[in-house]
């Protein structure tokens, strides 16, 4: 019955074609109806690396082990179908295991249109079970048990379909298709709606070396440019050059340190043209150059969007480098351009990144506009893609239906630019990506929060979503500090989350400032109707959100920022540290406490603390006018509060004091690092 392979085992079955393989540390496990395997050019995983995968058969039973993981195939002697349990090849232990349905067996094939099948994939569920990683999600959750979550990108919302188990191992859903995974009490079910093929891989090991292991199998990070380790300035929006530099200026008259700034949105003359408007950017060599000399990189906003007006979009549709659509127009983001004015939607498409020849024209076009003045940065914005409504089925792209890839977009998008850079010789890119895939690490992908609310629920938020994302491969990862929208430089509470914010930003792996405030100008009366923000916000889209720079809500809020932007320039060569190790283990800078004290049972159970890299425990303050905190100090180690001098041992919860100018921090053993001026 089985084929006997020297990378593992093949057999068909029930019409089932089924493909066990040794892959890197774990195993790669593919089924499909069809006559046999495909494309490869969707999969996360690289290229199969060499390795000595052993395969035993029994009759109808069988096993291939690949380093940490045996996975053993036996056969219903009832349906005649195959089922597979993973176990750790060093414990014995049973990490993942295959679960019927009744008649249904654990891999269901549904036919769909276009050659595909839905797919799913059914496991066994196990009691007292923690699910860690899958992305980027907005549920203020760390533990994934017990969720059913979208396998679709959405702004904030980033699908990356890998999880970590506490019992021991990682798996990955290695298909970019539109679906939904169900962390049940009952079972683990996932789900594809539309795919060629069932696609999955297992690992095992502790947390950090599932990690290394994932990291091995999809890509390791590139290093991570020494300048970006800095602080960066943004907002919604620099309106043009002058605005721009005048920031930097104040920077440097008032001696802070600045390492980016950026330029947003509606700096361009059309979407799709991916160039400066010569008006409000008339010499865009000069203002870099100014910048340069000031010790400031500059980043640029790009969007994946084409206007219809584009100069490009003529050549770019007949080339077939845009998403089609299977009935309709192919529109998939009205939204506003300079073109045609702030209150009026312009029907926008997409370009289409799966076709290599689309990447490399917009690559192009923004190495001749933006990197031949000599910017490195590149935000690749509404990179999901953001589409409304969201109908994938509707879309066709070069590699197959919105269905079958769309969560791969950002993957592939990333890679233009990854490649291009690297093509031209430049080797201190980098990518602010607000969407990302399994394997968009290799690619150099910055992964921030998305447009988040400004508030403090949205701040707890962002502490399990950016440690989830470490979890999920993503360690280059940021926010919006403060959020993004609704940010009332009046108010009280606001100016508290932004201290509390940019407190807990210095520990994170790149330190970024940016939001939509509410306008400066803002009608201070009721208007009828009511808007937030005074005024329609397309108009303010498109004028410029209110002032966000760290002078902007009063002397006391800015001594308290100044004296943090300082501790973050102590600490850039220890986040330099963290940055390599990340990109040679796999080991992400922000880190839950589990990570680095696996044994320690009340570890995995802290969702509101982390480390920055092995040595600094941080206690974010997540309540307005809190002034205490709690904090868990993991066991193993002792620990010394950086404000106190106090030394506490490890494996107890303390109580701390967190007036507003302080965010309590303990550092590991022996460590001393430069916190403290």
């Amino acid at each position: 019955m089985y084929t006997v392979r020297p990378d593992g085992l093949s057999c068909r079955v029930n019409r089932e074609l089924l493909l066990i393989q040794g892959w890197g540390a774990g195993i790669r496990v593919r089924a499909t109806p069809a006559e046999d395997f495909r494309d490869e050019r969707l999969s996360a995983l690289l290229p199969q690396p060499e390795g000595a995968t052993q395969v035993q058969v029994d009759g109808d039973n069988a096993a291939v082990t690949m380093g940490p993981v045996r996975c053993e195939v036996t056969r219903s002697p009832a349906s005649g179908e195959l089922q597979l349990r993973f176990v750790d090849t060093g414990t014995g232990q049973a990490l993942l295991s295959e679960q019927h349905l009744g008649w249904q067996g654990p891999r269901t094939f549904t036919p769909e249109a276009h050659r595909s099948w839905r797919l799913e994939a059914t496991f066994q569920a196990r009691p007292g079970e923690q699910i860690f990683g899958m992305g980027q999600r907005q549920h203020g959750l760390l533990d994934q048990k017990g969720c059913v979550l979208e396998l679709l990108q959405r702004n904030a919302e980033v699908s990356i379909p890998f999880a970590v188990s506490s019992r021991g191992y990682g798996f990955l859903w290695n298909n970019p298709a539109v679906g939904r995974v169900e962390f049940g009490r009952t079972l683990t079910r996932w789900v594809a709606e539309a795919g060629w093929q069932l696609d999955y891989w297992v690992t095992a090991g502790s947390p950090a070396q599932i990690l290394r292991h994932y990291a091995d199998a999809t890509g390791h990070a590139p290093d991570f440019p020494a300048w970006a380790s800095g602080f960066w300035q943004s907002r919604l929006r620099y309106r043009s050059q002058e605005e721009l530099l005048a920031v930097a200026r104040e920077h440097m008259r008032r001696g802070l340190p600045l390492a980016c700034i950026v330029i947003d949105f509606f700096h361009w003359t059309r979407q799709g043209e991916w160039r400066f408007d010569p008006v409000a950017w008339p010499d865009p060599q000069a203002m870099v150059e100014e910048l340069k000399s000031l010790g400031v990189e500059t980043m640029v906003s790009v969007w994946p969007t084409v206007n219809p007006h584009a100069d490009n979009h003529a050549q770019m549709q007949a080339e077939g480098w845009l998403i089609d659509a299977a009935r309709g127009m192919p529109v998939f983001l009205p939204f506003v351009d300079p073109d045609t004015g702030p209150l009026h939607r312009v029907p926008m498409t997409y370009y289409d990144p799966t076709h290599p020849e689309a990447r490399a024209f917009v690559f192009e076009q923004c190495r001749k506009n933006y990197h031949a003045h000599g910017i490195k940065g590149y935000w690749l914005d509404s990179c999901e893609p953001e589409v409304r409504p969201m109908h994938p089925e509707l879309m066709r792209l070069h590699l197959g239906t919105g269905q079958e890839v769309l969560n791969a977009y950002p993957l592939f998008h990333a890679r233009a630019f990854h490649e291009g850079l690297q093509a031209i010789g430049e080797s201190e890119g980098m990518l602010l990506c607000r969407s990302a895939w399994a394997g968009s690490q290799r690619h150099g992908c910055l992964l921030w929060s998305g447009d988040i609310q400004s508030g403090f629920a949205s701040f707890r938020d962002q502490i399990r979503g950016g440690l989830n994302a470490g979890l999920s491969g993503i360690g280059w990862w940021t926010t919006d500090i403060g959020g993004f929208y609704g940010g009332n430089g009046s108010s009280p509470e606001f100016r508290e989350l932004l201290v509390r914010w940019f407190q807990w930003a210095v520990f994170c792996p790149v330190f970024r400032l940016h939001g939509f405030r509410v306008p400066n100008d803002m009608a201070p009366e009721a208007l009828t109707p009511a808007q937030p923000y005074g005024k329609p916000m397309a108009l303010v889209f498109t004028e410029t959100g209110g002032d966000n720079e760290v002078w902007s809500w009063g002397e006391a809020v800015y001594e308290i920022l100044k004296t943090y932007l300082f501790m973050r320039e102590r600490l850039r060569p220890y986040a330099m540290e963290q940055m390599r190790s990340y990109s040679e283990t796999g080991t992400p800078p922000l880190r839950p406490l589990f990570l680095e004290f696996p044994d320690d049972p009340e570890a995995w159970k802290v969702e509101d603390q982390h480390l920055f890299g092995p040595s600094l425990l941080v206690a974010p303050v997540l309540d307005y006018l809190a002034r205490t905190r709690s904090v868990y100090l993991p066991a193993g180690a002792r620990w010394t509060d950086v404000w106190a001098g106090r030394i506490y041992e490890g494996g107890q919860r303390v109580e701390v004091d967190a007036p507003l100018d302080r965010i309590p921090v303990f550092s590991r053993d022996d460590v001393q690092l430069p916190l403290i001026a």
